[in-house]
């Protein structure tokens, strides 16, 4: 039987694998940009990118403890 803690754990799992996903396929536009010239967008996207990372390691600390590690 599943219980609750798990299933909010499998769910931020899959959330934060739908971030991570994301955030490649946002990085892969900001190195086009870059290489268009738009410096100063692709640095505002790192920066956006850098708190996706920061979250993304925020959520992984909560589904560990949801799963008791």
């Amino acid at each position: 039987m599943t219980t609750n803690k798990e299933t909010i754990a499998d769910v931020l799992e899959l959330l934060t694998l739908n971030q991570e996903a994301m955030s490649a396929c946002i990085e892969e536009l900001a190195l086009h940009l870059l290489g268009t010239g738009a410096t100063e967008l692709h640095t505002n996207i790192q920066g956006a990118l850098t708190t996706l990372d920061t979250n993304a390691q925020g959520i992984t600390s909560a589904i560990r403890i949801l799963r008791g590690h």
